[in-house]
């Protein structure tokens, strides 16, 4: 009986560490602004060459600002949306290319679906070769 009791303390225990583990992660992740924003990506392109687009919305991750302008194209995976193609410019992974997003010259450390935007950040979209 008592070690039953202790079984189901440890558990108890272990469930409430997680529960504040998962609450202090929904606290500490970087929030979406709510509202209109502005935001600017600049593409920069096999060639060297770069653009830059300047994108009014109220969407709260980078795929919602970049999607609907025509901006980016991929394929749906387990972690969202594997971008291939950026302004037009599809990466050829038999060349090992593929497009590298950076925030204020910073690599993102997610993708484009858990990017939260806000008003005025600068972003990077850049062709990258070799893995």
């Amino acid at each position: 009986m008592k070690k039953n009791k202790k079984v189901f303390l440890a558990l108890a225990i272990l469930l409430v560490l997680v529960v504040a583990l998962f609450l202090v992660w929904q606290v500490g992740r970087p929030a979406a602004q709510a509202g209109d924003k502005l935001i600017v990506l600049e593409v920069v392109h096999k060639d060297g060459s770069s653009k830059e687009f300047n994108i009014s919305t109220d969407a709260e991750n980078l795929r919602g600002a970049l999607e609907p302008e025509g901006l980016i194209a991929g394929t749906e995976s387990q972690f969202g949306l594997y971008v291939l193609t950026v302004d037009g410019e599809t990466a050829d992974d038999t060349q090992q290319e593929w497009w590298c997003f950076t925030r204020n010259g910073e690599m993102l450390p997610t993708g484009v679906d858990d990017t939260m935007i806000a008003d005025g950040e600068h972003y990077e979209a850049s062709l990258k070769i070799g893995w």
